[in-house]
């Protein structure tokens, strides 16, 4: 396992040995290739793949990949910072062999996260799973804090059938009908078996509310990990999907209208395996530090949703009153705000307490989103900040002179605004460092050029089957 101290994961004796003896039993397993998979500044998962004899050598030197993928767009164009997006350079991609898996939906392969190093063997600054993990380790050195974190995951099943690029449900019935559940059961229960086969631990899976949709939710690891566990439980879904004939699509929004794909994020923070969404003497039963990060995650959202909420596509989904959290608003187990307190069931508090921020869809890069909301929180926590009164109900019902008493406000409605705010935004750039941070807005500003002129039905079929 990677650790914040041995931020180079790839070329030590150990991993070598490791890879040789892994290679040996993947093989007497049928595995015969290794996708090693990151994630892009676009949210797109690239990928190369090697034969699984190669596994050592990928774990000694890597495996070679270009940088310019960190200024691709969603639909393959490439747009260019100061540093980034030219045909120039090269990188290595070491995979985690920790967090090697053997894919369950995609028999004869297995499937490994990566870590991104450049040539001379320092993390790539572009790196988004080298910046998850240094702001983990700042989180512990700082505050002596650790976090439990998972994204849930939202998704539309499409007939494999249909006209190429329609979406056609494959399930009717109601919201969170059983109809759904037996119309698509045989799909599931080979999900839920690939992911026990995989070491994902499932709370639950079920029908959503959007036509064809539905929804898993995962168990919490620390954030790297759930990223990590983001990115391989969406390619179980759809391997598994289209080996029934079904098509899957993970964007935020598949039609212009209705309700779209989520990703929300639950995040809590533990000290001294305390955790601190519980139990504490504060008027909102958490612990003064635990509201601290609270108060500083709604303080960024409006630039964060450049982070969390990053395609045209997204702004489909971010509407009053469907349950997207569109406003700087939070409240207690309250489905409408941006920070939904989660208190637990009495008895598992201690456990289950966390919060949800729910602006945040499946179009986002995981490590990007979950490593600005972390420095988002710490900055609240620096700083002692607290919490605006609490909202209950709709904020959308809220008057003009009571929002702004409360510091409701509506998050950006454009990708163009969230982008403006996330510019403005110091603390969150200064946390992805200069190259990251130049990426996130070259790359936001060319997926609202690819679009320009496209009304929302359009922008719904840009995306649709891209994530």
């Amino acid at each position: 396992m990677t650790t914040p101290a041995d931020p180079v994961p790839g070329g030590r004796p150990g991993d070598v040995e490791q890879a040789t003896a892994l290679s040996g039993e993947l093989s007497g397993r049928g595995v015969h290739g290794i996708v090693l998979a990151y994630v892009d500044t676009a949210g797109i998962t690239r990928v190369k793949t090697i034969p699984t004899a190669r596994l050592a050598a990928a774990a000694a030197w890597g495996v070679g990949m270009s940088p310019v993928f960190d200024t691709f767009l969603a639909n393959d164009s490439i747009v260019t910072t100061d540093v980034l997006g030219s045909p120039d350079g090269d990188l290595r991609l070491y995979p985690d062999l920790d967090r090697l898996t053997v894919l369950a939906g995609q028999p004869g392969w297995a499937w490994a996260p990566v870590d991104r190093i450049t040539q001379d063997g320092e993390p790539h600054p572009a790196c988004t799973r080298t910046f998850l993990r240094r702001v983990v380790a700042e989180a512990a050195r700082r505050h002596g804090i650790t976090f439990r974190a998972a994204v849930e995951i939202e998704w539309a099943v499409g007939l494999g059938s249909a006209p190429d690029g329609e979406f056609v449900p494959a399930v009717s019935g109601p919201a969170y009908g059983a109809t759904r559940q037996i119309e698509l059961s045989d799909c599931t229960a080979d999900l839920l078996a690939a992911c026990a086969a995989q070491g994902v631990d499932v709370d639950q899976v079920h029908p959503e509310y959007a036509a064809g949709q539905f929804e898993i939710s995962v168990g919490a690891l620390d954030p790297v990990a759930a990223a990590d566990r983001s990115v391989l439980v969406r390619q179980t879904i759809r391997a598994v999907a289209r080996r029934h004939g079904l098509r899957v699509s993970f964007a935020p929004a598949v039609s212009a209208e209705g309700v779209g794909n989520g990703g929300h994020l639950h995040l809590s923070a533990w000290r001294d395996g305390v955790n601190l969404h519980s139990g504490g003497d504060r008027r909102y039963g958490m612990t003064a530090d635990a509201e601290s990060f609270a108060a500083g995650i709604l303080a960024h959202l409006p630039g964060l949703t450049a982070v969390t909420a990053p395609s045209p596509a997204s702004c489909l989904r971010l509407r009053p009153s469907q349950w997207a959290g569109v406003f700087t608003a939070w409240g207690r187990e309250t489905r409408e705000t941006a920070v939904r307190i989660i208190t637990g069931t009495a008895g598992l508090r201690d456990q289950a307490a966390n919060l949800e921020v729910k602006p945040v869809d499946l179009a986002a890069n995981p490590y990007l989103a979950l490593g600005c909301v972390i420095a988002a929180g710490l900055d609240g926590l620096s700083t002692s900040a607290a919490l605006p009164e609490e909202t209950t109900g709709d904020p959308a019902r809220l008057g003009a002179e009571e929002a702004a008493a409360r510091g409701v406000r509506r998050l950006p409605v454009s990708l163009d605004e969230a982008v403006a705010e996330f510019t403005a935004d110091e603390r969150l750039r200064a946390a992805l460092g200069p190259v990251l941070a130049d990426a996130v807005t070259a790359v936001r500003r060319g997926e609202i050029a690819s679009v320009a002129g496209l009304d929302d039905a359009g922008v719904a079929a840009a995306y649709r089957w891209v994530y």
